[in-house]
């Protein structure tokens, strides 16, 4: 083999190297590419996703104030209701009291009807 075709062959071994390396070059510039490509929709997702959560939680705390209140109404009317029942049950010992037409068997019987009303059976008639 002459000096000449071994010129020859090494030039055409630095020339496949060259386009190899191109090759690989430009493979891995589409590649990066595609990988930004694929992180951005990635974030873009996240973001509507994390706008989605934070609307959630919006609405739940929103929903638990909500609960919240009504929860404190019904205490407060609870407690309005009791006050009515002890004012109703003072006003009508009172008027036992003054009562001149009332008698003892009367009111075991106002007393038993009520504790029935109630589920408690307190007094009981001999």
């Amino acid at each position: 083999m002459g000096t000449g075709a071994v010129i020859l062959l090494i030039v055409a071994a630095v020339v496949v190297l060259a386009i190899v390396a191109l090759a690989s070059q430009r493979r891995s510039v589409r590649r990066t590419e595609r990988l930004r490509a694929e992180a951005e929709s990635h974030r873009t997702d996240a973001r509507l996703h994390t706008t989605r959560a934070e609307r959630e939680q919006a609405g739940a705390e929103e929903q638990a104030a909500r609960a919240r209140r009504q929860a404190a109404e019904a205490d407060e009317r609870a407690q309005r209701a009791q006050m009515e029942r002890e004012r109703a049950a003072e006003l009508d010992q009172r008027a036992q009291e003054v009562d001149p037409d009332s008698d003892d068997e009367v009111d075991d019987q106002r007393v038993e009807s009520r504790n029935g009303a109630d589920g408690a059976d307190m007094r009981t008639r001999t």
